[in-house]
């Protein structure tokens, strides 16, 4: 039998020892080729090779723990790198099945893994990129090529930059693809074969069978389309919820640290002011003695921190907010002490407190101003009382970059570790519930059970299956065994109880035929002749190809069993018609005509006691004794059927019994030579039988000697 060399069968501890040795040697190639590269100076990072290389010669589930587990061991040094793996599991992924339909070994196929890959590293790397840090302008062969691009002004800067790095990746990739390509034709076959991982549950299957049980069509969902729909469902939903809640947190404490960092500003400023002199900085303004000195401080507060948006210090009064400092920005100068600003919208539920000198809580709004968190924080004099706020605005867009950024870095970190657990559970779903119960479905589906040699075999191909999941798989497996087994048994059961009965039934038409026959005193074994003669036309006209549409083997074996039954009807001829020693008068032929209808007649009544499906003999039966005296030229009888209106059976039957009756003796006659009869059968080619018939009856004539010779002899 021939067996897939990558389903050699091991035991499993070699199994996972083969797949250990992978890993590491994967692992430790993309380390090297990642590291060596860097001190060498060298432009391009071979950090794939490894991943290819595992997946192209271990399958999915090595090439994809070699992936994801390599950008984690380079993180350990440069942590961004992680955010990566995922799109090392997809380049190993692809190498799996590149792998599986022999890419690496057509150099035609070649172009296509390496575009596959780079459009990967490169393409979607690229896009990675971008999303999380935005682009400056990447390693150093792909930065001053985006920047020619872009220089061009051809591209945008993204445009510019994916289009460099998918051109330094196709390098990367031809490299590590001929690497891969050589390693793979270098390496002896068997080898390759112990490396790639396998997790057989059932004898293994060849490529062939292993295509069919892979490509089994469902009527609907195949059960490995539910299975990975379930598993990628339940993983994105408990995701989702995962990084929905990350993100909640990620933001909620960024937004405290802003909070944290507004009121360090706000204590600073406030402690720079002093209360007591708040109405006279209003009044005089920069003119005011040390003025000039708590601007700066307000100034160098808003420069010393990038989300730092304004700082200011406001007396909260009922005609709006009346400026003490306010500190310039780059892009707007500050307002001069005295001016009025109108109260923020966001504000004006707080008013009431801000009036009454009292504390509130920070605020946000995203209004004219931008999406800003604000904090206010009183400024009391010597006598405790509110003389103005120190207000702070935090930018917070950078908040929403941030959040996107993180949640872009645990997307990528999550996708890497859902393809390695996607693939892990098709994988396990494919070799213990998929291709079991495929092949299952296989061996029965194409089970054979005419013959004892077909049945054999389909017990022997289900019990080949081996099939050992150690679950209910396994249960459901044994089932269909003993059930196969018994169905085999019942089969062979039922055939032995039918070839019973047919050589019972057989037997019955035999003596029917022996009674009627005992009759006529001059038949002898006419029956049982004619019956050997119609047999051997039968054969003959089927080899010569004739009437090929009719000469079914149900059809053949229905005339021969009933062949006996030509003559049943005599049963209602007298005796002294049947065995008179002369030749018969008119009427006494009329007579014995009748012999036709009555056969007829006789075998429709026991057709009408038997099933439909049961009565395929006895209609050739009826058709035999009705018409085996039509003649081609429609001169016989008793209905003067001419040539093909004359059922075949009868056509055949009537060389049969003219035959016999010539070479045979009677009371009134002696038998004529073989030559003799033959040369009669020929001249009436045309006239009284079918030329074909007849061809096949004299084509046979060896045959037909031996049979008459053998009954002349008895």
């Amino acid at each position: 039998m021939e067996i897939n060399p990558r389903g050699t069968e091991m035991s499993r501890r070699s199994r996972w020892v083969h797949l250990v040795v992978l890993c590491v040697v994967g692992l430790l190639i993309n380390y090297l080729l990642a590291k060596v590269p860097l001190a060498l100076k060298f432009p391009l990072f071979l950090d794939n090779v490894g991943s290819a290389l595992a997946a192209a010669l271990g399958g999915y589930i090595p090439g994809i723990v070699v992936g994801f587990f390599t950008n984690f061991i380079n993180g350990i040094g440069a942590h961004e790198t992680t955010y990566y793996g995922s799109l090392t599991v997809l380049i190993a992924i692809c190498s799996a099945w590149f792998a599986e339909r022999g890419y690496y070994g057509k150099l035609s196929k070649l172009p296509i893994v390496v575009f596959t890959f780079a459009l990967i590293g490169g393409g979607l790397g690229s896009v990675l990129t971008w999303t999380l840090y935005g682009f400056e302008f990447g390693t150093s062969l792909s930065a001053p090529l985006a920047q020619r691009i872009l220089d061009t002004g051809i591209m945008s800067p993204f445009w510019a930059q994916f289009a460099a790095d998918m051109l330094v990746d196709v390098l990367d990739k031809a490299l590590t693809v001929a690497i891969v390509a050589i390693v793979l034709k270098v390496l002896p076959q068997s080898l390759k074969d112990k490396l790639y991982f396998a997790g057989w549950q059932q004898a293994p299957l060849t490529r062939k069978k292993l295509m069919a049980a892979d490509h089994k069509r469902a009527r609907r969902m195949s059960l490995r389309s539910k299975i990975i729909l379930l598993v990628a469902a339940a993983m994105v939903i408990i995701a989702g919820v995962v990084t929905v809640i990350s993100f909640i947190h990620f933001q909620n404490a960024a937004i405290d640290e802003q909070i944290k960092l507004a009121y360090g500003v706000a204590n600073v400023a406030s402690d720079a002011i002093v209360a007591d002199r708040v109405d006279e900085f209003i009044e005089k303004g920069e003119a005011a003695e040390g003025y000039a000195l708590i601007d700066k401080r307000f100034n160098d507060l808003v420069s010393s921190a990038e989300e730092i948006e304004y700082v200011y210090a406001y007396k909260i009064l009922e005609d709006g907010c009346h400026v003490v400092f306010d500190a310039d920005t780059p892009e707007t100068p500050g307002s001069q002490p005295g001016d009025v600003v109108e109260f923020d919208e966001a504000f004006m539920k707080d008013l009431p407190i801000l009036l009454a000198g009292g504390e509130i809580p920070p605020i946000t709004s995203n209004e004219k101003y931008g999406w800003l968190l604000t904090i206010y924080k009183p400024v009391y004099d010597s006598q405790g009382v509110c003389q103005c706020y120190v207000g702070v605005d935090i930018n917070m867009n950078h908040i929403a970059t941030s959040g996107y950024q993180f949640m872009a870095r645990v997307v990528s970190l999550f996708f890497g570790f859902f393809l390695l657990i996607l693939t892990g559970a098709i994988w396990l779903a494919e070799y213990n519930i998929i291709l079991p119960i495929n092949t299952m479905d296989i061996a029965t589906e194409n089970a054979v059970y005419n013959t004892e040699e077909a049945r054999a075999r389909t017990v022997e191909r289900i019990h080949e299956l081996d099939i050992h999941t150690g679950d209910e798989i396994e249960n459901l497996y044994h089932s269909v065994v003993r059930t196969t087994e018994d169905m085999v048994g019942t089969i062979e059961n039922v055939e032995h109880q039918n070839e019973v009965i047919s050589r019972l039934q057989n037997g019955l038409i035999l003596v029917l035929a022996d009674m009627v026959e005992s009759r006529d005193k001059c038949t002898g074994d006419h029956v049982r002749k004619t019956a050997a003669y119609a047999d051997i036309i039968l054969r003959e006209l089927k080899r010569k190809g004739v009437y090929l549409d009719q000469l079914t083997d149900a059809f053949m074996q229905d005339v021969v069993n009933s062949a006996p039954l030509h003559d049943v009807g005599k049963i209602q001829v007298s005796d002294a018609i049947l065995n008179k020693p002369g030749k018969l008068t008119d009427e006494e032929f009329e007579i014995m005509k009748t012999h036709t209808t009555a056969g007829a007649e006789i075998i429709s009544r026991a057709i009408d006691m038997v099933a439909e499906e049961n009565s395929g003999y006895l209609k050739e039966a009826m058709n035999l004794a009705h018409y085996h005296h039509e003649k081609w030229n429609g001169q016989g009888y008793p209905c003067g059927l001419a040539g093909e209106d004359i059922p075949l059976s009868a056509r055949i039957m009537a060389v049969a019994d003219v035959f016999d009756a010539l070479v045979s003796k009677r009371s009134y006659k002696d038998g004529f030579p073989f030559e003799k009869a033959m040369d009669i059968i020929r001249e009436g080619s045309g006239s009284h039988f079918d030329p074909k018939v007849v061809d096949a009856f004299v084509s046979a004539q060896d045959e037909v000697r031996r049979v008459m010779n053998t009954y002349m002899g008895a």
